[in-house]
């Protein structure tokens, strides 16, 4: 049987991915037993974004604070506060900042080993590693 995991956002380890943005686990293998999507929530400082790239697996994302916009196969759709997105594996898009503020996302991975692939190098690593970075030049 799985543990009830409770996380208290205070005592996770923020992980600065570049740029500025940074981003607050929440449900991952690391701080649930066995679970069966991965969850956190990434901050994005006016004017970034992350770079064009895919996913293994299906994600929705909503928006908790801010206004942005996502690119989804080249159509680009403007974000308010709540607005949630669906993308399905492998679909190539980004979220960017387009407010005066910071944007805050909260992203849900139907899958506990999450990668990303960059669309402009065709890299793939492993979510939320060293080497995935959005604050990429």
């Amino acid at each position: 049987m799985n543990k009830s995991s409770i996380i208290k956002v205070d005592s996770v380890n923020v992980i600065d991915r570049g740029g500025g943005i940074r981003t607050i686990p929440l449900v991952t293998p690391r701080s649930a037993q066995s679970p069966r999507f991965t969850t956190g929530i990434s901050i994005y400082p006016r004017g970034t974004g992350a770079p064009l790239h895919s996913h293994n697996c299906d994600e929705q994302v909503t928006l908790l604070q801010g206004t942005g916009e996502v690119e989804v196969d080249g159509a680009v759709t403007p974000l308010v506060r709540h607005d949630s997105t669906y993308i399905p594996a492998n679909r190539t898009h980004r979220f960017t900042n387009t407010g005066d503020g910071p944007m805050a996302i909260l992203w849900i991975y139907s899958s506990d080993r999450v990668t990303r692939t960059f669309a402009a190098t065709g890299e793939t690593v492993e979510h939320l590693s060293a080497e995935d970075l959005m604050g990429k030049p």
